[in-house]
């Protein structure tokens, strides 16, 4: 408590820890780039199961040498379970002989160049589409230019955030990440019309009292979410290691909703704090 009444009385200071957490993240994804997905960038995906014990640097340094090709990365060694991704559609027969006595293959995909461009297209105009209409959506609710782009800002800085996350701790950019990014979307305009509509449309009570409530309750959902994603990611890479789609979405949720706790609570509030006292 003791805490929270420090974050409402001096507020303003705290608006720069978000947002310099933002700047780090884009930095992050400007100078560091992104894992993309055989689905963005085309390839193909072997699922494998050895046969012997074998290092990550082992497998790579056999499947280069057999194949003739040096765009090959292993992904992923849990036990026996193995992820090996190629850079270019190689041929399914020639991994298997290349792997002959050292891992059977469980399952392979491969993606050509035409189909990743317009996964790519479609991932580009989903978010732009569920960006704006989104934006458009809370206009209209709030109809009040500051508290709206306060909204908007906080939901385009856990997004930021969540993709410099993915970055720096190697997630790839696939269609299941994207779709996390898209759920984030949706967790944090949550919350930040919760804070919005308590402090703005409710006047029972002094703006910190206000604030003190919409804080409570935002932030005990945002818990359960974090803990039901934690869950996920847990059972997902210690049961059910071949279940690594469902560990990237865990993941990216996981950072985004932590990062929403920030820009909701610091960065949004403390734009509306600032607003309501300069309008008074």
């Amino acid at each position: 408590m003791v805490l929270i009444d420090r974050i409402l009385k001096s507020y303003r200071p705290l608006i720069a820890i978000p947002a310099a957490i933002t700047v780090i993240a884009l930095l992050l994804v400007v100078f560091n780039g992104l894992n993309e997905s055989v689905d963005l960038k085309g390839g193909a995906l072997a699922e494998l199961t050895l046969e012997k014990s074998v290092t990550q640097a082992e497998l790579e340094s056999l499947l280069r040498e057999k194949l003739g090709t040096g765009d090959i990365k292993v992904l992923s060694i849990r036990g026996e379970r193995v992820t090996v991704q190629f850079g270019t559609d190689m041929d399914v027969v020639k991994v298997s002989e290349a792997l002959r006595g050292t891992a059977t293959i469980n399952s392979y995909k491969a993606v050509g160049p035409v189909l990743s461009k317009q996964a790519m297209n479609q991932i580009y105009w989903a978010i732009g589409f569920a960006f704006l209409f989104m934006s458009v959506t809370v206009f209209i609710i709030f109809r009040d230019p500051v508290p709206s782009l306060a909204v908007i800002l906080a939901a385009a800085s856990d997004i930021i955030i969540a993709v410099g996350g993915m970055s720096l701790f190697g997630i790839p950019l696939s269609l299941a990440s994207v779709g996390a990014i898209l759920m984030l979307i949706g967790y944090s305009v949550d919350t930040d019309i919760l804070l919005t509509t308590r402090v703005l449309k409710r006047r029972k009570g002094t703006i910190n009292e206000r604030a003190l409530g919409a804080m409570k309750t935002g932030v005990t959902m945002s818990i359960a979410a974090i803990a039901s994603m934690a869950a996920l990611y847990l059972v997902t890479v210690f049961v059910m290691p071949e279940a690594r789609v469902l560990s990237d979405i865990a993941a990216v949720l996981i950072i985004g909703l932590l990062a929403d706790i920030l820009t909701t609570w610091l960065m949004n509030l403390g734009i509306l704090r600032w607003y309501l006292e300069v309008r008074s």
